[in-house]
């Protein structure tokens, strides 16, 4: 399982040390910028999941275009 903590930048090498002390975990920092990529991505896949299922209507091709 991956998981992506946000963690206050004073207690971050604390709590990496504690992650790295876990045999059975492998922790590596993220850059901020891929943090938010990912944060954007499961936003987007929430979407087109919600869409799929009748809950929300997504913005045609034509629309996203006339928005340029």
């Amino acid at each position: 399982m991956k998981v992506i903590l946000d963690i206050k930048d004073n207690k971050a090498d604390f709590v990496m040390e504690l992650l790295r002390s876990l045999s059975f975990v492998k922790a590596e920092p993220i850059s901020p910028a891929k943090a938010q990529f990912y944060k954007e991505f499961k936003t987007s896949v929430k979407e087109v999941v919600m869409a799929k299922q009748g809950k929300i209507k997504l913005k045609t091709a034509e629309e996203l275009l006339n928005e340029l």
